[in-house]
């Protein structure tokens, strides 16, 4: 199956889950990863503001502020399909953009550099036991996660696991996916 099409399958799969399950489901990947050690050692953790097709980010975003982290988000550069990531304090920093995303406005933010993240999590439609995925389309996540030191994890459910996919030579791999079932370490396979 090509990468549209297993985006297309990947989007299918989250709108069929039940609004019950979604909530369900995500209460266990929450804390999961807040129980985790990858996030008790994290200071600058890396999350996306999700959308209402995504699995939400903002309680995760909430529980860094909570607990002291600094949480940092990404604003996307469609010039050259790169992202810099900006601290976030506060929702008001947040402007709408294109596709109804919202993004750090960079005049009520300071820009954080790539290896000062302890922690990113990586949004993804659909992924594999290697740790290989299918994001959106646009390459922003493996031009980032290219070169990137701290850790990696992609949260999903069960059900957007898919294998083969099909891999190509700039794709990365994320170390970790969090799902329902538990927090997995791809790279011994």
């Amino acid at each position: 199956m090509e990468k549209n099409e297993l985006r297309f399958k990947g989007r299918k799969i989250l709108q069929e889950i039940s609004l019950k399950d979604r909530l369900h489901l995500e209460a266990k990947m929450h804390e999961t990863l807040f129980k985790s050690e990858l996030w008790k050692n994290a200071e600058v953790v890396g999350v996306t503001l999700s959308q209402t097709h995504e699995w939400s980010t903002e309680p995760i975003i909430e529980e860094g502020w909570r607990t002291g982290k600094k949480m940092v988000v990404p604003k996307c550069i469609p010039q050259n399909r790169e992202m810099d990531f900006y601290h976030l304090e506060k929702y008001d920093q947040l402007e709408r953009v294109y596709f109804g995303l919202r993004e750090p406005k960079p005049e009520s933010s300071s820009l954080v550099e790539k290896n000062e993240m302890d922690l990113l999590l990586v949004p993804g439609l659909l992924f594999d036991e290697k740790g290989y995925r299918i994001g959106y389309g646009g390459g922003y996540f493996d031009r980032f996660i290219e070169g990137f030191r701290g850790k990696t994890v992609m949260i999903a459910s069960d059900r957007q696991k898919y294998s083969p996919l099909p891999i190509e030579e700039f794709d990365q791999r994320v170390e970790y996916v969090l799902t329902e079932s538990g927090l997995r370490f791809t790279y011994h396979l």
